[in-house]
């Protein structure tokens, strides 16, 4: 205690300065408008920089959950998109199942979930991509996996209770069917497994007269993935001589270097669709063996 009475006596000047001046400046902003004027000008600058500086340091904080809710925004958005739903045959008399429709009476066919990219790999020839989202959340074998930005990344190939395993477009053994989003001339994206920027289209007729910077999306043919998605864009137009159809070199519109969020997309009638072609192919066989 006996410091602070010596610090205070010491500095007693100083401090009766201190208070004089700013009575002074307190009775000059008060009683003066030109003054007060100023000095408010002056406190409202002075706040709204510091307030600035304080938003940036909380907005960097904050990221990772902000990212997070307007990822599930965009997910109730995507999942309102037209594209998603099919308009019932009104030949028939239709008996109303459990699936959701809109508004107008079309049943939805895909439905977005968000996800959270945990593990991802570029630098091998098969790639394998792991998501925070399993089968408690809904995801199963065989479901789309798109990017944030639209772009498609992959499809589910196994899942466990709280997480799911993806097989990205870049391995060698993965197969997507895709067209030129001009002419809807379909084709199949494969990986070669060495260059992760680059994709091949094969099998494009050459009257589709490709063209380098053309958008290449999937195919109406998929059971996975919806119709419409961007793949990629052509780099490069390689003319098969001996065929008529074109090979093309395609840059791939997902970032595989930087995935973080992604949207799982679920045909909702894949099971059936599935079903109907493998029954199919048994048929036909049957058929062969009975003509035989």
């Amino acid at each position: 205690m006996r410091n602070i009475f010596l610090f205070i006596r010491r500095y007693f000047t100083f401090f009766l300065f201190l208070t004089l001046q700013v009575l002074a400046l307190w009775l000059l902003f008060t009683y003066n408008r030109f003054h007060r004027a100023r000095g408010l000008g002056w406190a409202n600058e002075i706040t709204g920089r510091v307030n600035k500086q304080y938003n940036k340091v909380e907005d960097f904080f904050n990221l990772q959950e902000e990212n997070r809710r307007v990822h599930q925004l965009n997910d109730s958005l995507l999942n309102l998109l037209p594209g998603n739903f099919i308009k019932p045959d009104t030949g028939f008399q239709l008996v109303k199942d459990s699936l959701p429709y809109d508004t107008a009476g079309n049943f939805r066919r895909y439905f977005w979930r968000s996800a959270e990219v945990i593990y991802n790999t570029v630098n091998a020839q098969k790639n394998y991509i792991q998501l925070d989202r399993g089968s408690n959340q809904g995801i199963k074998d065989n479901m789309a996996v798109i990017s944030s930005d639209g772009a498609i990344v992959g499809s589910v190939v196994n899942v466990s209770p709280n997480f799911s395993q993806v097989r990205s477009l870049l391995h060698v053994d993965h197969r997507v069917s895709a067209s030129l989003k001009k002419t809807g001339d379909a084709g199949t994206i494969v990986w070669d497994g060495e260059d992760p920027l680059q994709l091949t289209l094969e099998k494009i007729p050459n009257s589709s007269n490709a063209q380098a910077g053309d958008t290449i999306v999937t195919s109406s043919y998929s059971f996975n993935y919806p119709p419409g998605i961007i793949v990629g864009i052509v780099s490069e137009v390689i003319s098969e001589k001996s065929t008529n159809f074109y090979t093309l070199k395609v840059r791939p519109a997902a970032n595989f270097f930087n995935l973080q969020q992604v949207f799982v997309v679920e045909n909702i009638q894949y099971d059936e669709q599935v079903k109907l072609f493998e029954e199919t192919k048994k048929k036909v066989e049957d058929l062969k063996k009975t003509t035989q």
